[in-house]
């Protein structure tokens, strides 16, 4: 049977900023409650990035408030936190980023079983012409939707 996978943050931002070549799954190192935080839903992805340093993967700008029953065992909300994944992983990635344009987006966070997982995608950056050409793209697609369901129901 497949374990259970609850979503709990999304970084819709990134699907707008950047081209999204390739999706990974990664654990995440995290004290008790920053889990118990996470939880409740109180994390942001918003302006994340993971950044490769000596061989190990760390993710930076992501946010955890601090659970309010914590007190002294809270973290800083903005920490770094290190991010588990097979260092022939993290090398293939580190080789990837080497090259122009690309860089490591923190995607989502969800829970899969009672683990935290964090999914990475391999991004290459969108320049302004590409943003209005997805945006045109979209908004043609939903007028094609809307016309196709007007046309469904009349019959």
């Amino acid at each position: 049977m497949a374990e259970a996978v609850k979503m709990v943050a999304k970084n819709s931002k990134a699907y707008h900023d950047y081209f999204i070549e390739e999706k990974y799954e990664a654990g995440i190192e995290l004290a008790g409650t920053e889990v118990k935080s996470i939880r409740q839903g109180h994390v942001n992805l918003k302006d994340s990035f993971c950044h490769i340093k000596d061989g190990q993967m760390w993710v930076i700008g992501m946010h955890i408030s601090p659970y309010e029953k914590g007190n002294i065992f809270n973290k800083d909300p903005l920490r770094q936190r290190k991010l588990l994944m097979h260092k022939r992983e993290i090398m293939r990635l580190f080789a990837h980023i080497k090259q122009d344009g690309y860089s490591l987006i923190p995607l989502s966070v969800y829970f899969k079983g009672p683990r935290v997982k964090l999914e990475i995608g391999l991004a290459k950056g969108k320049k302004l012409y590409d943003k209005r050409e997805s945006a045109a793209r979209r908004d043609a697609k939903r007028e094609m939707d809307r016309t196709m369901k007007s046309r469904n129901t009349r019959y």
